[in-house]
């Protein structure tokens, strides 16, 4: 959403927007929910773009106000309780600190190894076979899921 030129050059807007778009998935997600979401999963697309410095500074806060947010208002709304996932794509290098932001769930993308990924995560975490696989045969694709499933928990 924003990118690394324009958090060098306009800081100042780069928040504002931020903090703009944090209160609409807020309330969207929250909508979500009570037109019948039982999961929602919250996409971070562009923190493979942002190093960690820029990535704790312009979207952990942001990924850590949604968590609360949607939490807080589906609770003041009496709609539950509703696990949450939040899959930042190549933040690698803060999943720890996403395990810690108020949600259930890490995604990992297929640039993480899970097994190294279990000693930075305190919460479950899911993902991580490589979207490439889905071209392979049917036969393969099993194979790989089942190779993946195996090493992940074991």
């Amino acid at each position: 959403v924003v990118s690394t030129q324009s958090t060098g050059s306009e800081p100042e807007a780069s928040h504002k927007l931020l903090k703009l778009l944090t209160k609409v998935i807020i309330a969207y997600l929250i909508e979500q929910v009570a037109a019948g979401a039982q999961l929602l999963q919250v996409f971070e697309s562009s923190a493979e773009y942002l190093g960690p410095t820029l990535f704790e500074e312009y979207s952990l806060p942001y990924l850590e106000e949604i968590a609360a947010g949607v939490k807080h208002g589906i609770t003041e709304r009496g709609l539950g309780d509703v696990p949450l996932i939040v899959f930042a794509k190549g933040a690698y290098h803060s999943i720890s600190k996403l395990s810690y932001a108020g949600y259930n769930v890490v995604g990992l993308d297929w640039t993480v190894d899970p097994n190294i990924a279990r000693d930075f995560v305190h919460i479950a975490v899911q993902g991580n076979l490589d979207p490439c696989a889905l071209y392979a045969p049917k036969e393969d694709l099993i194979a790989k899921n089942d190779r993946h499933g195996s090493s992940v928990w074991m």
